[in-house]
């Protein structure tokens, strides 16, 4: 059921947005020459992107109509306080507006952002590879939304889940009802791991980003928040693999155009790690970077070949941030919204707070034209937290 809003705290106001729902009715009025059949001037159609087989505003649509008796429609909330700090003695005098708008995709089944594409992906399955199950590699969000979008359709599922992944996205997985295998924390382990579960089991792979009904999945998302907030003028959300942005790009762009797209990205304590700020900078995709050191350790893959040119079309920008401003985001989070997000959930927002993001709306926005009084949603994807 959808959460009720929270009680306005102290620090400030936090409100729930509801979904709306619209309908259009269209009329045409009958002319002289009615019942003549007339010569319309057609349009051409515009040639199919490279991604509209995988990925497309009506793919989307379809996976929103499929989950929506499983997933939640998750709320959106706002906070004056966290206004107030987006908005520096500059603004005020200029008269530039920040408000924020949080899509709480920690009130998501399994607590994170994956369940949607998990629950789609399963459901398109034919009852015969549905009896043989379902196998994955993830380090922790997909692994658990799997296991719980299997058990919620009576399948088996097989999780390979690299070393130190956090101990509560363990236990969820095993609470969900998947047997979990274990492997070293390199992509090519994780892939060589899931390929002999499936052959010796028959169940079907479902990739944690790099696939198309997840990928649609997760464009629900976009769609959701288009209805509850039409007038956003940016969206922000946190990237890794890419099927989250991918989606919710699709679908944002597909329903208003003009409303930008922003990836949010951590670069790592260690070696410089930001391959998707790389990958838009280059114009090609970057997959040579090491594997980030961050403690949003849900953001550590890297974009596949389906991912990459929907973010290389469709998303607009690229904001890092450092683990510094990872943690700072994360505990205005707790504190004024009363939310509780791991950190991957919260670099959205430190990517909204940070300079570049301040600089860039304010003087030169690479992306366009953004108006002063700016309506900017922030994707909160996940609230798994291992509190040991």
């Amino acid at each position: 059921g959808q959460r009720a809003g929270l009680e306005a705290a102290a620090s400030g106001p936090v409100s729930p947005i509801r979904g709306r729902t619209r309908a259009m009715v269209l009329s045409w009025d009958k002319g002289p020459s009615e019942g003549k059949r007339q010569k319309v001037a057609t349009k051409p159609k515009e040639p199919k992107s490279e991604t509209e087989s995988y990925a497309s505003l009506k793919l989307i649509r379809d996976a929103a109509k499929r989950i929506a008796p499983f997933a939640k429609l998750t709320p959106v909330h706002t906070c004056t306080s966290i206004d107030d700090m987006m908005s520096d003695d500059t603004d005020k005098i200029e008269g530039a507006t920040v408000e924020l708008f949080f899509k709480c995709e920690t009130f998501q089944k399994g607590g994170a952002f994956k369940f949607r594409g998990a629950m789609n992906s399963i459901l398109q399955l034919s009852k015969a590879d549905l009896q043989k199950g379902v196998v994955t590699h993830s380090s922790g969000n997909h692994a658990g939304a799997l296991a719980l979008a299997a058990k919620t359709k009576g399948i088996p599922s097989y999780i390979v889940v690299p070393e130190g992944a956090p101990q509560c996205k363990l236990d969820a997985i095993e609470t969900y009802g998947g047997q979990i295998t274990r492997c070293e924390a390199t992509v090519p382990a994780r892939e060589a791991a899931a390929a002999r579960i499936q052959k010796t089991t028959g169940a079907t792979l479902i990739p944690p980003y790099n696939y198309g009904p997840v990928i649609c999945g997760q464009g629900t998302i976009g769609l959701e928040f288009m209805e509850q907030v039409p007038d956003l003028d940016v969206v922000i959300v946190p990237i890794s693999g890419g099927g989250m942005i991918s989606g919710i790009a699709t679908a944002v762009k597909g329903i208003k155009k003009d409303c930008v797209v922003i990836a949010a990205e951590p670069v790592g304590a260690g070696a410089y790690a930001a391959d998707t700020f790389e990958s838009k900078k280059r114009k090609e995709l970057v997959d040579d970077l090491p594997v980030p050191d961050t403690i949003a350790d849900g953001l550590k893959a890297k974009m596949g070949s389906l991912t990459w040119p929907v973010v290389r079309d469709k998303v607009d920008g690229c904001i890092t941030v450092t683990e510094d401003e990872i943690v700072a985001a994360m505990k205005i989070i707790y504190e004024r919204l009363k939310l509780v997000v791991e950190p991957s959930g919260a670099v959205g927002l430190a990517a909204a707070m940070s300079t570049q993001f301040k600089e860039f709306n304010r003087k030169n926005p690479p992306w366009g034209k953004i108006s002063k009084h700016n309506k900017v949603g922030v994707v909160l994807c996940g609230g798994n937290v291992d509190l040991a």
